[in-house]
């Protein structure tokens, strides 16, 4: 599970700082704008974020073991076809791919790593997969700087074919097969979904381009809103929802999907002006940028166990808490410290503030998220937690970004700096906004009865534990204690 992640998120990153390297190389193959290079992460990120529910819900009706090796494979497919692309249209196609892979396997991993973890030790588990997905995405600016200028951009792509490779005979004989509780798959809810996030976040990335007030955005846009709209309605009368109603009636879940959201999209709203400031505003080149965001970027990965074993100990809402309030403290303070001409040691303290409390919540939102439905249920729940995730990020940079167009522009590093101050400001109050909906929680959610036995209660009829020593990753049984400690 963590290797599957860790290559995921390596992969999101990993093309920015070669955008220049790829142009160059691609040039000559016909015209080609900058528009068109920014779908080489568009589609990746269209594709992802669409089909995540849908994922989740395919891996409960078909298997989930199936659709995750399924969707490891497209991954490494659509890989192998970025690395072999020979121009801009065969490269956005692969990445979409790329994106429809992630969207199978990323829930379906965060399903499987959870059935096999008693929940008193569900935090400690997550937290330490959390930081190998931080580690990804630390090292995904540095590796796409160093390979599109050593060995060449192609290699960025290649990493992955051998990851996928070796993951997929594992997978197949280490995992063991799992259903989610429903015969059949709710055709109409996936399509609805798929089409409501499709008009959302098309919107979003066009808006840049083309303005908000353009037809085609608009006209996404209200697609989108309908085809959401359409997608509850129907949710609530389905007799197999992919997504059920009731779970956004559960106060946990509901506070924690808010709090994530506010997050999410303060933070990567941030990350998306971020790099920039130290290009245009501190006058760094790409890969001397991408160095420098490392305060935000590590600090995820070594925060990360940390948030999920006082999570464990303490409960998930003050840990959520306090890591909110550290992004938002992280944020206000490039507000006030940032300036024309100023020492990149200024930026310091705040990226990695930020950076730390998004380390903090990781862990304890996703323990929260699952322990608020049921077991058989984890799979639509972490479908849905993604989706969040996503719709945050598209959120964030969307928000920060007209605040930052509204009072800045790209002419001088001052001109920068006056829109990125109002633009902190309001990421600011996106990280409070979530840090409220946080203290509104309860400390921790009831453990449902068919986890009591798992997590050292009475146990449950159905929790006997199978006389072989380990029960296999994915297969749904309860485990010991002992069997949890050891994934770590």
């Amino acid at each position: 599970m963590s290797v599957a992640w860790f290559a995921f998120a390596l992969d999101r990153l990993v093309v920015s700082t070669a955008l220049p390297v790829i142009r160059t190389d691609l040039q000559a193959a016909g015209g080609l704008s900058w528009a068109d290079l920014e779908w080489t992460v568009n589609a990746y990120t269209l594709s992802f974020a669409v089909l995540m529910i849908t994922g989740a819900a395919l891996g409960d009706r078909f298997g989930r073991r199936r659709m995750f090796v399924l969707g490891l494979a497209v991954f490494t497919i659509g890989s192998g076809g970025a690395a072999l692309a020979p121009g801009i249209g065969e490269l956005v196609a692969a990445r979409a791919v790329q994106g429809v892979g992630g969207a199978l396997f990323l829930p379906l991993a965060l399903t499987m790593l959870s059935s096999v973890t008693p929940p008193a030790r569900r935090g400690a588990v997550l937290g330490a997969w959390g930081a190998i997905g931080g580690l990804g995405a630390t090292l995904g600016p540095l590796v796409g700087g160093a390979l599109a200028g050593g060995a060449g951009w192609r290699w960025i792509f290649w990493l992955n074919v051998p990851l996928g490779v070796a993951l997929l005979p594992l997978a197949q004989r280490q995992l063991s097969e799992s259903y989610g509780p429903k015969a059949r798959l709710d055709a109409a809810g996936a399509v609805l979904s798929s089409l409501g996030l499709l008009g959302v976040v098309w919107a979003a990335i066009r808006a840049e381009g083309a303005g908000w007030g353009s037809i085609e955005v608009l006209a996404a846009l209200l697609g989108g809103v309908l085809a959401l709209a359409l997608f509850v309605w129907w949710e609530r009368r389905s007799t197999a929802p992919m997504l059920p109603p009731h779970f956004f009636a559960n106060r946990v879940f509901a506070l924690s999907g808010l709090a994530a959201l506010a997050m999410y999209a303060a933070l990567f709203g941030t990350l998306f002006l971020g790099a920039q400031l130290l290009q245009v505003g501190l006058g760094y080149a790409p890969l001397e940028a991408g160095v420098r965001t490392l305060p935000m970027a590590m600090m995820p990965m070594l925060l990360a166990p940390v948030g999920g074993r006082l999570s464990d100990r303490y409960g998930f809402r003050p840990v959520m808490v306090v890591g909110l309030a550290m992004v938002a403290g992280g944020l206000a303070w490039l507000a006030v410290t940032v300036a024309p001409g100023m020492e990149y040691a200024l930026v310091v303290p705040g990226l990695a503030l930020a950076g730390g409390g998004s380390g903090l919540f990781f862990a304890p939102f996703s323990a929260a998220i699952l322990s608020s439905v049921q077991p058989h249920e984890h799979g639509q729940a972490s479908g849905a937690a993604a989706a969040i995730r996503e719709v945050a990020v598209v959120t964030g940079v969307t928000a920060l970004g007209l605040v930052f167009a509204g009072r800045g522009g790209y002419d001088s590093g001052a001109q920068f700096v006056a829109g990125f101050v109002p633009a902190m400001w309001w990421g600011t109050s996106l990280a409070l906004t979530g840090m409220i909906a946080a203290v509104t929680l309860p400390r921790r959610a009831a453990v449902p009865a068919s986890e009591q036995g798992r997590a050292g209660g009475t146990p449950h009829a159905t929790d006997s534990v199978p006389s072989r020593p380990r029960a296999p990753l994915g297969s749904g049984e309860p485990v010991p204690a002992t069997v949890g400690c050891e994934l770590l």
